[in-house]
C-alpha cells in the first residue's frame, strides 16, 4: 500500500522526493483516509492532515511540480487525490446552515445531519481550444497560440476559459476566443477531455476554424497572440497538459479527421 499525505494543499515527500509514502507519519492522525487509486498493483490511500507545521524529518512539495515529474499513470492519481483533499478541507461545515459536516465516503459527499444538505467535490467545466486556419499564398496551415499574463516564461498556449451558467461548451468556445483575442470561429469540434486539478477543472478540448477578424489580445488575461505553423512553434506547455496534446494533434493532422 502507498499513502499520499496532504498538509494543506501540499504533499509530503520522502527522501527521493516521491509523494508515494510507504509509511505515513506516525506523529499525526489524519482527518480522513480514503482510497484514490492503484499504482503498481498497490492501493493508494489519501491522508488529509490538519497541521500547521511539518513533522520532524519530513519535507513537502507542490502538486504541480510533482505531477510534472510523475510517471504518466501516477499523475491522474495525484490529481484525484488533490481534488478530494480540497473537497474535504473546504466542506467541513454546511454552506446552508453552518453545522459541521460528516464525510460520506460512499458517494464522496459532505453530509449535514442537521439540514440534510450534501456537498460534493467541486468540478468546474472549462473549454480549451486550438484555432486553426489555412496558410496564405501556399504557406503551411497555422494555429493560434497566446501568451497569458501569468506565464513566467515566453511560453505560448491554447485559449481556455470556464463555461458560464446557461452556456453550451461550443458557445463558451466562441465567447472565450472573442473575449481573449477578438476573432470569430466556426466549425467547432470536440476532441477529448482532461481532469486538471488547478484547482478543480474538467478541461474539454476543442478544435475550431478561424472565421474572421484581426487578433486583438484583451491585455488582461492575454498579452500576446499570433499564428504559428509547424516550423515556427514557440515554447509550449508541459507534455502533461491537454493544450500540448491539442497542439501535437494539430501537427499530426488529427483535427482534419474530426
Amino acid at each position: 500500500m502507498y499513502w499520499l499525505g496532504f498538509v494543506g494543499d501540499r504533499l509530503l515527500v520522502d527522501g527521493q522526493r516521491s509523494p508515494l509514502l510507504r509509511q505515513p507519519p506516525e506523529q499525526w492522525e489524519p482527518m480522513i483516509e480514503l482510497q484514490v487509486g492503484e499504482h503498481r498493483g498497490r492501493s493508494v490511500q489519501l491522508l488529509c492532515f490538519d497541521a500547521k507545521e511539518l513533522p520532524t524529518g519530513w519535507d513537502d512539495a507542490g502538486l504541480r511540480s510533482l505531477m510534472l515529474e510523475a510517471e504518466p499513470e501516477l499523475a491522474p492519481i495525484l490529481g484525484r487525490a488533490a481534488q478530494l483533499n480540497s473537497w474535504y478541507r473546504n466542506h467541513r461545515f454546511c454552506s446552508r446552515c453552518g453545522e459541521p459536516t460528516r464525510a460520506d465516503l460512499g458517494d464522496f459527499s459532505a453530509c449535514c445531519d442537521r439540514c440534510g444538505y450534501h456537498q460534493y467535490p467541486r468540478i468546474s467545466p472549462c473549454i480549451i481550444v486550438l484555432v486553426t486556419r489555412p496558410g496564405e499564398h501556399g504557406e503551411p496551415e497555422q494555429c493560434l497560440l497566446a501568451h497569458a499574463a501569468h506565464f513566467q516564461t515566453e511560453r505560448y498556449s491554447t485559449l481556455a476559459g470556464f463555461i458560464e451558467a446557461g452556456e453550451t461548451a461550443e458557445q463558451a468556445v466562441a465567447r472565450e476566443v472573442m473575449e481573449e483575442v477578438g476573432i470569430e470561429v466556426k466549425n467547432i469540434r470536440y476532441w477529448q477531455s482532461q481532469s486538471w486539478p488547478f484547482p478543480h477543472s474538467l478541461m474539454l478540448g476543442f478544435y475550431a476554424e478561424y472565421a474572421g477578424g484581426e487578433i486583438q489580445p484583451d491585455g488582461v488575461e492575454i498579452v500576446k497572440a499570433a499564428w504559428f505553423d509547424a516550423q515556427s512553434m514557440p515554447e509550449l506547455p508541459p507534455k502533461l497538459a491537454i493544450s500540448t496534446t491539442l497542439i501535437e494533434g494539430f501537427l499530426a493532422g488529427v483535427h482534419h479527421q474530426l
